[in-house]
């Protein structure tokens, strides 16, 4: 009996095996088609991608500089829950409007929390001579556009006008701060 299931066996095999065909390794094309996508449809954007509470695309900042304005930030999240972003750029990409972009960077960050829409985004180009600060909805009942444009002429930008591109950065920051309560 076990003969006959060994001879069924090696016939099943051996038939198996005489069918087979030997499949050919084709090369490679050297000129493949090209496949063609716009920027919408691979998810690309004109924002870059954030790194954490400072992002310095411009390269402002010393590594120093980043991390105290880091422990600012993160300080003031941990009292109160509200959150900010400071960027710097070169560019806006295909926008024409730098307003229209910070709004929309900060939008796409999503900037604050998602229940409280409390967050506040600087963004700075040195560049092109252009700062904003963008206020989520929630931030611009306290932080309206008059304190905003006030804090930019009053501390901001004077700084920024020398050169004093962290110390801008960093009296905006706490002089934001303290309004924002």
């Amino acid at each position: 009996m076990r003969k006959i299931a060994r001879l069924i066996i090696f016939g099943f095999l051996i038939f198996n095996v005489t069918n087979c065909k030997t499949v050919e390794k084709k090369k490679p094309n050297p000129n493949p088609p090209k496949v063609e996508f716009d920027s919408y449809y691979l998810g690309k954007s004109d924002f870059p991608e954030p790194k954490g509470f400072i992002n310095d695309y411009e390269l402002i900042f010393t590594p120093e500089e980043q991390v105290k304005l880091t422990n600012i930030i993160k300080e003031f999240e941990k009292k109160t829950s509200n959150q900010i972003a400071v960027v710097t750029i070169k560019s806006i990409g295909k926008y024409t409007d730098f307003d229209k972009y910070a709004v929309d960077l900060s939008d796409y960050w999503k900037i604050g929390q998602y229940n409280k829409d409390n967050g506040l985004t600087i963004i700075l180009s040195k560049t092109l001579k252009k700062i904003r600060i963008s206020t989520g909805n929630q931030t611009e009942h306290i932080l309206t556009d008059e304190i905003c444009m006030k804090i930019l002429s009053d501390k901001i930008i004077p700084e920024l006008k020398k050169g004093e591109y962290y110390n801008g950065i960093e009296i905006g920051l706490t002089e934001l701060i303290k309004n924002w309560k």
